[in-house]
């Protein structure tokens, strides 16, 4: 091959197959560079966890191997992209910048990198890659965005359907510049080395994502209708895979949507509306960028949370709370990285109702321990147990967490994997009351309510 090199610029699409800024620069026939940029410097970029950072490490290595195995190769380069990827331009002669869409306030970065090779007389492209539908594409009526999922979901269902899945390159002409070494990343934890239960857990990379697809497909999928039980495998765990863009929302949309036995097509609809899901915390994400930071809600900005102290922190951090199936929660994620979705809103719902803690407290928690730790689900699903966010749940809706256990664990089978010392003097009593501290929540929430009425009527003419 000759001519100017393509330069692939890769973030959080960690994948060979159905990759179009990788399709496209292969098509171009000439050389490419496929780039991995570790950037925690530009704005609107937030810095991954630990547990983030763990399975970002596994799944690089896995990306370099399978792009070696196609003649490629995975450039590794530290540092701010306003300034690695001119340089790297310069350094190789590229004419041309290929990359896939990010939705949340580092795209301000995307526009103004593209505006500036463009202005040089270059050629910069970016792709729809990690949504099945792009935030600015579904509307209102009105024209502006929705922030409630059911309409939001039927108009998505009223488009085309999504495209099907690029073939991955057969070939690609890689050339590698000089990079850093993985390892130089220092992304794994070794003082102390706390992720044995990640490994134990996990199969980072592409080939890992697409077996523990089929696997769902061909065996849970069925029992899907019993998602809500955490003792049981019935959910697809997929969501690091589509975290780090190992495996692309439409190949997982095609293979749920195509050929499934009839026990799992029974239950097809109801998990591509999880998938939908994702996507409206995305819409939610483009439209405010700072959902991480800031209420959803603005009447929400005058709640008085508490500012509990570190021990008092600590024992919901490291599931010493007292309350069974919160402890089991906590636990299973400190050791996994991953906690079920019912428990999720369990253990939220306990720290910002019962405990009276800010959400964002919370957010921060999951988002370094979390291997999925998303800019747009995490935010957004804390912001909506939280009672503060999109289509949120009442705040007056408090997950009693006995009767979600009766509920979701009637055997308890879930609770004594995680908790097995629960009914011996070695756990500890319970931080709070359930039903006092849930009230307390509620007139709080009351009192701002009635403050910010007054505020209104004094207001009227």
């Amino acid at each position: 091959m000759s001519g100017a090199p393509s330069i692939v610029w890769l973030r959080d699409d960690l994948r060979v197959a159905d990759n179009p800024a990788l399709a496209a620069a292969v098509e171009r026939g000439r050389p490419v560079v496929v780039l991995y940029l570790l950037d925690e410097e530009s704005a609107g970029v937030r810095p991954l966890g630990g547990a983030s950072r763990w399975w970002l490490h596994h799944s690089l290595e896995r990306l370099g191997e399978e792009l070696a195995g196609l003649g490629g190769a995975l450039t590794l380069r530290r540092g701010a992209a306003e300034r690695s990827i001119p340089s790297l331009i310069e350094e190789t002669g590229a004419d041309a910048v290929y990359w896939n869409r990010r939705y949340g306030a580092a795209r301000q970065t995307d526009a103004a990198l593209k505006s500036r090779v463009i202005d040089d007389g270059l050629e910069a492209t970016s792709f729809q890659a990690s949504l099945l539908f792009e935030p600015w594409t579904i509307t209102t009526g009105a024209g502006g965005p929705y922030g409630v999922f059911t309409p939001y979901w039927k108009a998505c269902m009223n488009r085309a359907e999504p495209r099907e899945p690029l073939p991955a390159p057969t070939r690609i002409e890689g050339i590698a510049p000089g990079g850093d070494a993985l390892a130089d990343w220092t992304l794994l934890p070794t003082r102390p080395d706390w992720a044995e239960g990640l490994r134990e857990t996990w199969t980072p990379g592409s080939a890992g994502a697409h077996d523990r697809l089929e696997e769902f497909a061909e065996e849970m999928l069925a029992d899907y209708h019993r998602r809500d039980e955490p003792d049981l495998r019935a959910t697809s765990m997929l969501s690091p895979h589509l975290r780090f863009g190992e495996i692309s929302p439409f190949e997982v949309w095609h293979r749920i949507r195509y050929g499934l036995s009839a026990a799992a097509a029974k239950n097809r609809d109801k998990f591509l509306s999880e998938i939908g899901w994702r996507e409206f915390s995305y819409h939610i994400l483009f439209h405010h960028p700072d959902l991480a930071t800031r209420n959803y809600r603005a009447d929400f900005d005058a709640f008085p949370w508490t500012t509990p102290e570190d021990a008092e922190l600590d024992r919901w951090r490291r599931g010493r709370t007292g309350i069974p199936i919160v402890d089991a929660g906590m636990r299973q994620l400190w050791r996994t990285g991953w906690m079920h979705n019912r428990v999720r809103m369990i253990t939220a719902s306990f720290l910002t109702k019962n405990l009276q803690v800010d959400w964002r407290t919370g957010e921060e928690w999951f988002w370094d321990t979390l291997v999925d730790a998303d800019e747009a689900s995490n935010a957004a699903s804390w912001q909506w147990v939280a009672g503060s966010g999109a289509d949120a749940a009442p705040y007056f809706r408090v997950f009693n967490p006995e009767l979600q256990a009766k509920k979701f664990d009637p055997r308890g089978e879930y609770v004594h994997r995680w908790v097995p010392e629960v009914g011996t003097d070695e756990y500890p009593e319970p931080m709070v009351d359930l039903r006092e501290s849930r009230q307390a929540a509620l007139d709080a929430y009351e009192a701002v309510s009635a403050a910010r009425s007054s505020r209104r009527a004094a207001r009227s003419p």
